[in-house]
């Protein structure tokens, strides 16, 4: 009698989710180690500080309160979300309503992944940046709603050519979702083309999704703007705002979603019949980050630090034989593949290269078709170690390169 076939206890969107390459590099990882490597680990963009010592006090006299430990509401205690809504006032000249105009979450992550799921039904369609943060189109597998990726390349800057989008595209576009300055491309974009970018949803009745994580690490003279700002944005607009980058609380899981409120409101519901929200003491704690933040002057801090690193890193870099961009943002560098590692048409195999420098330099840095086939012949390289470390990096990848011109 034939046996009936094993269940499998797996689904299918899993396979489409995008995460196998960063499964691949903690494999990769361990071998290096293996291999007796010292791993310098630039691969994840994790924090490598800790919130100020404040945060830190507040947040562990909090946590000792017995009446910290009810269910926290899903939408975020008012105090947070009057806080978050005073801190786009001060930081854009931006206003919002906090009742209606403001969602606490999880951290962005967790709101990107649901946003789709919230204002979508299946077959709907979405457009989404191709190299893009992995969730972007992952998030729309879960939902059953349909990717259209929309190509960053370097010839047009990095910036989405929004004149190429097809007009069927348009119309059957749910909503657009953009990420400035960018994951893994620190591209920065303006107010006047936010404008363009606003009247052109307002004519198609598309939603904007901006993803504004990093808008608290810009470089040089350069800060980054919210699409909120625009005259009328909030009418077609939302933005994701992260306190993982900006105040160094990745593991407190904690951000929220401004903007439209129909779109706000939609996540809301749906988060509420999920979870119950932010734990209490870490809304506190980030509330208070954001009025320090605005009290101080010190909101800046954060960028000055991977603005050395990246000097540090970059000219290290050029000194062992790879010149790479200086990006004016974020805590990344996206950086093309040496020449000695390029194929046709200036791209490569970016698996390949990480891979192989992983294990003979013990330097981990994610391979740029992680993040689609537009990232294929790049590489993301994380700002998360202390400068000394990143110069020590650098070194190694320079013998790397000089090794591999030998062979």
């Amino acid at each position: 009698m034939k046996q009936p076939a094993a269940p499998v206890w797996r689904s299918d969107k899993l396979a489409a989710m995008g995460s196998s390459i960063f499964a691949e590099i903690q494999a990769w990882k361990q071998e290096a180690a293996q291999r007796g490597r010292e791993v310098i680990d630039l691969s994840i963009g994790s924090p490598d500080r800790a919130p100020s010592l404040e945060i830190r006090e507040l947040l562990s006299r909090s946590v000792l309160q017995e009446d910290q430990y009810t269910y926290p509401s899903s939408q975020g205690t008012p105090a947070f979300r009057k806080a978050a809504s005073a801190w786009l006032k001060h930081r854009f000249g931006v206003d919002t309503n906090p009742e209606t105009e403001i969602l606490a979450l999880m951290g962005s992550q967790d709101g990107l992944a649901h946003f789709a799921q919230a204002v979508c039904n299946p077959g709907d369609l979405a457009m989404v940046p191709d190299p893009g943060y992995p969730i972007y189109a992952g998030a729309l597998q879960l939902a059953g709603v349909e990717p259209w990726l929309l190509p960053l390349r370097e010839e047009n800057g990095f910036m989405p050519d929004l004149t190429k989008i097809p007009e069927q595209i348009w119309q059957r576009t749910k909503f657009l979702l953009l990420n400035f300055p960018g994951n893994p491309i620190a591209v920065q974009a303006d107010l006047t083309f936010f404008t363009e970018l606003v009247a052109l949803a307002k004519k198609h009745n598309v939603l904007i999704v901006h993803d504004a994580a990093y808008s608290e690490m810009g470089f040089d003279d350069y800060r980054p703007v919210s699409i909120l700002q625009v005259p009328g944005a909030s009418e077609i607009a939302v933005e994701f705002h992260s306190f993982s980058k900006s105040f160094h609380m990745a593991g407190c899981r904690i951000a929220f979603l401004a903007g439209n409120a129909e779109a706000v409101g939609a996540l809301r519901d749906l988060k509420s019949n999920i979870d119950y929200g932010v734990f209490l003491p870490v809304q506190l704690a980030a509330a208070a980050a954001l009025e320090h933040a605005m009290a101080s002057g010190t909101e800046r801090e954060t960028a000055l630090l991977y603005e050395k690193r990246r000097d540090v890193f970059t000219a290290a870099l050029e000194a062992a034989g790879w010149t790479v961009k200086k990006p004016k943002a974020t805590m990344f560098i996206w950086a093309k593949l040496p020449e000695a590692f390029r194929q046709d048409h200036n791209a490569g195999d970016s698996r390949q290269f990480a891979r192989k420098l992983l294990l003979s330099t013990g330097v981990a840095v994610v391979p740029g078709i992680a993040f689609g086939q537009q990232g294929e012949g790049y590489v993301r390289i994380a700002l998360v170690q202390e400068a000394e470390v990143l110069t020590e990096a650098a070194a190694r990848i320079g013998a790397f390169l000089l090794q591999e011109a030998d062979v």
